[in-house]
């Protein structure tokens, strides 16, 4: 019995694949509850909801983090730990954005490793694989209308900036869809956490460059963390992978 339990629950890669797609699937409707119970709005008519929306979100973590493969895993992992100090840098050194309370919600982190996994299992769906080109095309034309509306309506320079920089690192990157299923999600909770006052951007960034809240060109942001998260995470794995070798010809001369 216990054998059946492990390979349907635990070992049967399809039933994690449908997990996988259904957290991702669910991430719009969790972001708009989670960041709906953080609202100013919430705390104004009920009572303060960070403590709930920080429960709901490690819950939701720990849940997408059981259904995704080790790979995944790793990646979500890694991705608390850099968020924290990606918010430590953006948020209270240099002063970009501000959330409604003094400090960093705990939620944070885990939101943005939530985020990048949501975007990643899209990327990684029949789909998106099978028309590649397709929505490489169709990406790369909404993201240079996005980027160049919200500088001309909404005098925001700093994502026409950050746009083209987006654009420069995505070269880099050949182009990778993955990074455009991202900046989806990365768009819709950004849209989401300004829309419920959980945080605000400030007008001006660095205290020069005009800034809509929130600024598309964030993105650049979010797509520089992933390159670093991905390569610390390959990294990881590689050296996870030596160590296993070097420990099997070990016990190989051993045993000879």
């Amino acid at each position: 019995m216990n054998q059946i339990i492990n390979v349907l629950f635990f070992n049967d890669k399809n039933y994690n694949a449908k997990m996988q797609l259904f957290f991702a699937v669910c991430f719009p409707f969790f972001t708009i509850l989670a960041l709906g119970i953080d609202s100013v709005s919430f705390t104004e008519h009920y009572f303060d909801g960070r403590q709930i929306t920080n429960i709901l979100s490690i819950l939701y973590f720990c849940f997408f983090f059981w259904s995704s493969d080790a790979y995944l895993r790793k990646l979500m992992f890694a991705m608390v730990f850099l968020s924290y100090l990606g918010e430590f840098i953006f948020c209270t050194l240099l002063e970009m954005y501000d959330y409604r309370t003094a400090f960093i919600p705990i939620y944070v982190p885990f939101g943005h490793a939530i985020v990048f996994a949501s975007g990643y299992v899209f990327a990684h769906t029949q789909i998106a694989v099978k028309k590649d080109n397709l929505f490489r095309k169709c990406f790369a034309a909404a993201f240079t209308t996005l980027f160049l509306a919200v500088g001309f309506f909404l005098k925001d320079i700093f994502s026409l900036i950050f746009g083209i920089f987006f654009f420069l690192l995505l070269k880099r990157k050949k182009w990778q869809n993955l990074y455009y299923f991202i900046a989806l999600c990365v768009i819709f909770i950004e849209l989401a956490g300004t829309y419920f006052k959980c945080w605000k951007w400030a007008p001006k960034t660095f205290g020069l460059i005009p800034t809509s809240n929130p600024p598309m060109g964030a993105v650049f942001f979010y797509a520089g963390g992933d390159i670093l998260l991905t390569k610390i995470v390959d990294y990881w794995k590689s050296k996870t992978t030596n160590k296993r070798i070097e420990i099997i010809i070990d016990s190989e001369n051993c045993h000879f």
